[in-house]
């Protein structure tokens, strides 16, 4: 089975390492792993006047400790920074967006064939200049996966995540499925490095030992903390989206991936708060093309 507790987007593209029950149990004591991704979202035009591009960059380091029945532990930390470019400068919320998480993933058996994980986290999102402590949210996924047979694992899982200033609790429900449909097609869900809240789906095809082509969409958005200065001084930005990607995976070996990707941003909104919480702008962004790549490094 393929596993499904990381995925890797900007979009989203699909790059995970275990957190369900696998034919082939990983060996026990610590395990690391280095993945990171580029990304470029093309032109979109947007509903208040211009148009607007932007790239992102991501860099993530996991430890993991595996302990017999396929139970861990394990410590990741990620940095990554998301570069907007307006064209007008009378509509440009924000510029330079800095994105910081700590998340302690956890895996292990409730039954012979029930899995648990919990991944409780810290997170810091905000614009150059502004303090990371303004940023800082923390919250956690979780869910549970029972392995029906052979082919279909599922269960529920859920995020939870604080917001700014006292603003409640962003709640969501997600399903997770990895259903190897036949010896070549596999669907399968999950979020995870540059991801942000929300969930997704990857419909993959094997093509050769080595190559694999997917297709998925999920849901991002991403809230962060301004500086002092621009439009919304103190205030917070919002970036929501439909990313839908079409990938090629190359696996020349179980400790190296690389993968390319493109497709398209679609429902596309930034919504821009002041200081107090009030909302003071939205606007929608047309259809954007994205493109990119990613690694991962096991070892």
């Amino acid at each position: 089975m393929k596993n499904i507790f990381l995925t890797c987007c900007f979009g989203a593209i699909s790059l995970g390492f275990a957190a369900l029950p696998s034919a082939a149990q990983p060996r026990l004591g610590w395990a690391y792993q280095v993945d990171g991704l580029a990304a470029f979202q093309g032109d979109a035009d947007l509903s208040d006047g211009g148009e607007f591009s932007a790239s992102r960059a991501f860099l993530r380091a996991t430890a993991l400790y595996n302990l017999e029945g396929g139970s861990f532990i394990g410590l990741s930390t990620s940095f990554g920074k998301l570069d907007y470019d307006f064209s007008q400068s009378n509509n440009q919320p924000w510029e330079n967006i800095r994105d910081l998480r700590v998340a302690v993933p956890m895996r292990f058996r409730a039954s012979d064939t029930a899995t648990v994980f919990v991944s409780p986290q810290i997170r810091w999102d905000y614009q150059s200049g502004a303090s990371a402590s303004d940023g800082r949210t923390y919250g956690v996924f979780a869910g549970i996966a029972w392995q029906l047979n052979e082919r279909l694992t599922i269960g529920p899982a859920f995020g939870a995540f604080s917001q700014f200033d006292d603003g409640g609790t962003d709640f969501f429900p997600a399903l997770l499925i990895d259903w190897d449909i036949n010896d070549r097609w596999n669907l399968n869900t999950g979020s995870g490095i540059g991801a942000t809240q929300g969930p997704g789906l990857t419909l993959s095809y094997t093509l050769t030992e080595a190559i694999d082509l997917s297709l998925t969409a999920r849901s991002e958005r991403i809230r962060f903390r301004l500086d002092g200065e621009g439009l919304a001084p103190d205030g917070v930005g919002e970036d929501k989206s439909i990313p839908v990607v079409l990938s090629v995976g190359y696996n020349p070996n179980p400790g190296v991936s690389l993968s390319v990707f493109a497709g398209a941003e679609f429902d596309g909104r930034l919504t821009l708060d002041d200081a107090n919480g009030a909302e003071i702008s939205r606007q929608s962004y047309e259809t954007a093309p994205l493109v990119g790549l990613a690694f991962r490094v096991r070892f």
